[in-house]
C-alpha cells in the first residue's frame, strides 16, 4: 500500500499513513493531526470498525530459484542496480548505541504497513526516555537513503557496528519489526527443532538471517559490565536470539525459568554482558501488524512496549509482560476477535542470558 509521512502536531514525531487518510492518530502521544486530503482509491485504516491485522509471518516457496531474482531497491521500476548498498555507520560511537531496523517490503504481496512507524516510535523513546544520542543511533528502513536500506549485507554491517568496541558499561540496542520465519535446524542446538530467522529486505536474493547468527555476533561478544537488550517484532521470535534461558509467565504473574542450553551444542551466552530478548511472541505463534490500536500501522509488540513504558518508566520486567498482556488483549477483545480468528493471540516472550528475578529487577536501557 502506497503511503507517506506525516509529522504529529503534538510531539513531533514522523509517521507513515496510507495516501488516502484523513488523519494521522499519532502512536506515541494520541493526538490527532489532519492530513492534507490526497486521496487515491487506497482504502482507509480504521473505516467503520475494520481493522487491517497482518500476521508478520512468510515462508517463501521452498522450490524458488532465488539466484534468478536480482535484487530490486525500492521505487526504482525495472532498473536493476549493479552495486549493492554500502552502510554507512555514524561515527558516534557511545557507551548507548541502538540499531533499528523496520521493514515493509514495498511491493512485496506480503507487506506490511507499521514497521517503519515502529521504529520511529522506538526512535522517539530512546532519545526521550533512556536519553540515547540521535547520533548513535542507526536506522535501517526502506524511507532511508539508499545507503541504509536494510539489505542483508547492511544489516549484517550495522550488528557489527553496534558491538564493535562495546566494554563495561555500555548499553546496546537491537529493534527489528518486520517478517519472521523458521526453518529446520541443522545444528542440533534448538529445543523444538527449528532455527528462527529475520527476513532482509532482499532475502529472496540473498536468504535470511537466522538466530545462530545473530546470537553469534551480538550476544557471544558482549563483555562483562555490558548490557543488550533486543525488541523483536515479528512472527516465530521467542528465541530469536538463541538465549539459553526463556521466561513463562502466567496471567498471575507467577513465573519460571526454561533452560534452553542443549549439552554439547553450541554456547548460547555471553562472555559476562547480560543479553534480554523482549519478544513479540513465542516460537510458534504469529504476531500481529495492526491499525487496531490507534487507526495508525503500528506493530503489536512495539506499540504495547513503547506505551508501557512511557505510562510507567520504572517498569520492572514482570510488569513490562503483564502490562503488554493486557494492551494486546484488550484490543483483541475490541475489536471483537477472539484467539483463534486473531493474529493479536500472540503472547510477547521474555529470554535472557542470565536467570533474573522479573518481579525486582526493573528495566534499563
Amino acid at each position: 500500500m502506497a503511503s507517506r509521512r506525516v509529522r504529529c502536531k503534538g510531539c513531533g514525531m514522523l509517521s507513515q499513513v496510507p495516501l488516502g487518510a484523513q488523519s494521522l492518530r499519532c502512536p506515541s502521544c494520541y493526538r490527532a493531526t489532519p492530513v492534507q486530503s490526497d486521496y487515491n482509491g487506497y482504502p482507509q485504516p480504521g473505516v467503520n470498525g475494520n481493522f487491517n491485522i497482518m500476521p508478520r509471518a512468510y515462508a517463501p516457496n521452498p522450490g524458488y530459484v532465488a539466484q534468478n531474482r536480482p535484487y530490486l531497491p525500492p521505487n526504482t521500476g525495472n532498473v536493476v542496480y549493479q552495486v549493492q548498498p554500502q552502510l554507512r555507520p555514524p561515527a558516534s560511537h557511545g557507551c548507548k548505541r541502538a540499531v533499528l531496523c523496520g521493514i515493509n517490503y514495498k511491493g512485496h504481496k506480503q507487506s506490511l504497513n507499521g514497521s517503519i512507524n515502529d521504529v520511529l516510535c522506538m526512535r522517539s523513546l530512546l532519545v526521550e526516555r533512556f536519553k540515547f544520542p540521535t547520533s548513535s543511533i542507526l536506522l535501517l528502513t526502506e524511507e532511508e537513503d539508499y545507503n541504509h536500506i536494510p539489505t542483508k549485507k547492511n544489516i549484517r554491517a550495522a550488528l557489527r557496528w553496534l558491538i564493535q568496541g562495546c566494554q563495561s558499561g555500555d548499553s546496546l540496542v537491537f529493534h527489528y519489526s518486520g517478517h519472521g520465519s523458521q526453518v529446520r535446524d541443522d545444528s542440533s542446538d534448538e529445543v523444538d527443532g527449528y532455527d528462527e530467522a529475520i527476513l532482509p529486505l532482499d532475502y529472496q536474493v540473498e536468504g535470511r538471517i537466522l538466530d545462530d547468527e545473530i546470537n553469534a555476533t551480538i550476544v557471544r561478544p558482549l563483555p562483562r559490565g555490558a548490557k543488550l537488550h533486543a525488541i523483536i517484532d515479528t512472527c516465530f521470535s521467542g528465541t530469536l536470539l538463541d538465549l539459553p534461558n526463556v521466561c513463562k509467565i502466567n496471567r498471575e504473574g507467577y513465573f519460571k525459568w526454561e533452560d534452553h542450553q542443549i549439552p554439547h551444542a553450541a554456547y548460547k551466552g555471553t562472555s559476562g554482558g547480560r543479553a534480554t530478548s523482549i519478544s513479540a511472541c513465542d516460537d510458534h505463534q504469529n504476531s500481529g501488524d495492526t491499525t487496531a490500536f490507534t487507526g495508525t500501522a503500528t506493530g503489536a509488540l512495539t506499540f504495547s512496549f513503547v506505551q508501557a513504558l512511557k505510562q510507567e518508566p520504572r517498569l520492572t520486567y514482570g510488569r513490562l509482560l503483564m502490562v503488554m498482556h493486557e494492551t494486546i488483549g484488550a484490543v483483541r477483545q475490541g475489536v471483537g476477535l477472539n484467539s483463534t480468528e486473531s493474529h493479536l493471540s500472540q503472547e510477547p516472550r521474555l529470554s535472557c542470558s542470565e536467570k533474573i528475578d522479573i518481579h525486582s529487577k526493573r528495566l534499563c536501557m
